[in-house]
């Protein structure tokens, strides 16, 4: 695929202007106003990114004749792998890059404003769960640590800041000391939040360590573990249900969250325990035909291809295809994720939806 991407002769210090207010209307989106305000910033991504631009201009989309986010083209996401996808002209201080796996060629998402990203993304959080400040956060993260790149631990250094909590921290395979840390937390006022990557907290349980410690604050709705995907080859991959069915039995826990995000977006969705997700304000999901991309599924419980509009990636692309299959929720808004597809086939129900951060 080739693009021909032409230089932008705007004036660079107008467009920076436009993208720090379409910055203050993300932040205080509502449902009601969303739609307006991704067709807005589809048509400024469309102008203004050189990237987008370019595919528009391959698929012959008129830009002007788009008037719902049903019409809206989808970037596909392998695009991150091979090009820098901004819009915009500030200086981009660090690329967000995922894992991948060895040979793979991860992708990169140019980073000019952390601070709004930390914002978004801590909004979305206390939007779902309440203030950051009411949490010891417990982050189990062994192979996103080993990375500087990361968004996750990114992400989640920020939480732990903002909880102002003395036993607020990382962890890589300390588990004793893990369990010794939240047993201590435990005598506090606060809930207690341990955040994992998949194969991490297998490992925890498998350790040989004791949980029932924790019995009775998992009765008082205290203890919240979440998994974010992703066994990065430590492990044989499990579907979602086993992985949690697994957690439940050896932990004790009545239901296991979990989080849907990835390198390429700025905004992120949560489950609660059910697998079923819910969006921020700032995030939405559409549903491709398996077979057409440019057909919508709008029957609820059908599986399609993952299409997310987040509104966040102002200085990037709002409008991502990605390779991950899914369905609706009754309502249009929560989701599912059931796996992943490539061009040709779908390739089963993995946990290891598309590359985690």
């Amino acid at each position: 695929m080739k693009f021909e991407i032409k230089g932008m002769q705007e004036n660079p210090e107008m467009v920076e202007l436009q993208i720090k207010a379409l910055k203050r209307r993300v932040l205080e989106v509502k449902d009601t106003d969303f739609e307006e305000l991704a067709i807005e910033i589809f048509k400024f991504q469309a102008r203004h990114n050189p990237i987008y631009q370019s595919f528009l201009r391959m698929l012959d989309c008129s830009v002007d004749s788009v008037r719902s986010m049903d019409q809206i083209p989808f970037m596909p996401i392998e695009l991150f792998k091979t090009f820098q996808v901004q819009t915009g002209f500030s200086p981009v201080l660090f690329n967000f890059e995922s894992s991948g796996t060895t040979g793979q060629i991860p992708a990169k998402h140019a980073v000019c404003d952390p601070g709004f990203y930390q914002l978004n993304s801590l909004n979305a959080f206390n939007q779902l769960f309440g203030s950051i400040t009411d949490y010891h956060i417990f982050a189990l993260l062994p192979s996103y640590l080993e990375r500087n790149t990361s968004s996750l631990v990114f992400m989640m250094d920020h939480f732990i800041q903002e909880s102002k909590s003395e036993f607020s921290g990382f962890f890589l395979n300390q588990y004793a000391e893990l369990l010794s840390q939240i047993q201590e937390a435990l005598k506090t006022n606060r809930k207690i939040w341990v955040m994992g990557v998949t194969f991490g907290l297998l490992d925890w349980i498998d350790s040989g360590q004791e949980f029932l410690f924790w019995k009775e604050a998992i009765h008082e709705g205290r203890i919240m573990v979440m998994e974010t995907g992703g066994m990065k080859g430590r492990r044989e991959e499990w579907i979602r249900d086993r992985i949690h069915a697994y957690m439940m039995q050896h932990m004790g826990l009545k239901g296991v969250a979990s989080e849907y995000g990835m390198t390429e977006l700025f905004s992120q969705a949560y489950s609660f325990s059910d697998g079923i997700f819910v969006p921020s304000n700032t995030m939405r999901v559409l549903l491709r035909e398996v077979n057409d991309p440019f057909s919508l599924v709008k029957t609820p419980g059908k599986i399609g291809g993952i299409k997310v509009i987040d509104l966040a990636n102002v200085e990037s692309c709002s409008f991502i295809e990605t390779r991950d299959l899914g369905s609706l929720e009754e309502d249009g808004i929560r989701f599912k994720v059931l796996g992943r597809f490539d061009n040709s086939e779908m390739r089963g129900c993995s946990l290891m939806v598309s590359e985690p951060y």
